[in-house]
């Protein structure tokens, strides 16, 4: 996918070309894939108003089936965030400029708000230390971490950076690279090829499935071995939910402390103490250590990257420790 840069700070020009995976699916069904930073509802909308071409004509008919390969273009209007207040929160800033910022998020912190929490966000304390992501959607986050996922991220601090970024995004452009702790003993490195969708019976997980899902690829290397654990040096190419989480769980080596994915701590002949900080790892064993883009505004790649926080610092030592690295 390729952006269209508005010459007007206030448009924000969407383009993609559809992808084979989404052929024949209904115009607004593809169209919030694509433009995921949208709800669908608003999609909707901009398309029942014109505000949509697909192969430079205009199409309002939100059922409209869609070919592979087909041109979308979409002239979004900017939307002020309501209803959600800038809070002052601490923020780990590990760069920023008139275009973007980088956050290292700490464990714990949620991305955006939902139903069941309105306030204690990274989103509200963005408002807060960049007012201007006010007008920007949802407030400049174009891509997430779980909650207690820890690392790097990017925020679009004006419209044209948010276009110029979530088209590189798209177009699997970020390098986005993860440090996770895993259990089992992983011999070689590799790379998981499984489409994810939400699972079949439990509507809040997600679940590599046959048919439905979204392409979703994982590569991933050995970083450090132990007995009985591996820590891995994860890639992402695509970016779904869930993603490493439930890949690693699908080739059965789930990450240390993934309540969700990741079933009971597997092991035998462990030293108590090594036991214990495994059992009660708070969250799951996973940070987004480097983050590389391509800058909007100057076309420079950047890359920044940020080392595993205290508590999987400390979970690795104990694993040099109490379970010898395997030669």
């Amino acid at each position: 996918m390729t952006a269209t840069v508005p010459e007007d700070e206030n448009d924000l020009q969407l383009s993609a070309e559809v992808p084979e995976e989404l052929a024949g699916k209904r115009l607004d069904a593809v169209c919030a894939q694509l433009f995921d930073a949208y709800s669908r509802s608003r999609l909707q909308t901009w398309i029942e108003g014109g505000r949509l071409r697909l192969d430079g004509e205009v199409i309002t008919r939100t059922r409209h089936p869609v070919e592979a390969g087909a041109w979308i273009e979409l002239d979004a209007e900017p939307e002020v965030e309501t209803g959600i207040e800038a809070q002052d929160l601490p923020l780990n800033v590990v760069f920023s400029d008139r275009d973007i910022a980088i956050i290292d998020k700490p464990a714990g912190l949620t991305v955006h708000p939902g139903a069941g929490q309105r306030a204690g966000t990274l989103q509200n304390a963005l408002l807060h230390h960049f007012p201007q992501t006010a007008t920007v959607p949802r407030a400049g986050i174009v891509h997430r971490l779980d909650k207690d996922t820890s690392g790097l991220l990017v925020v679009a601090l004006s419209l044209t950076a948010h276009t110029q970024l979530v088209n590189e995004l798209q177009a699997r452009e970020f390098g986005r690279q993860y440090d996770a702790l895993v259990q089992g003993e992983l011999i070689a490195g590799g790379t998981v090829d499984a489409p994810i969708g939400r699972h079949p019976r439990d509507r809040l997980r997600m679940a590599v499935v046959d048919h439905g899902g979204r392409d979703a690829v994982t590569h991933y290397r050995i970083g450090e071995r132990f007995s009985q654990f591996t820590r891995l040096r994860v890639q992402l190419e695509t970016g779904r939910t869930h993603q490493i989480r439930v890949h690693m769980a699908h080739i059965r080596h789930p990450i240390v402390g993934d309540q969700a994915y990741g079933g009971s701590l597997r092991g035998s002949g462990l030293d108590p103490v090594l036991r214990e900080a495994l059992r009660s790892f708070p969250r799951q064993a996973l940070h987004a250590r480097e983050l590389a883009l391509t800058h909007p505004r100057s076309g420079k790649r950047l890359q920044w990257t940020s080392e595993p926080p205290e508590d999987m610092q400390t979970l690795f030592a104990l694993l040099r420790q109490y379970s010898p690295h395997q030669l």
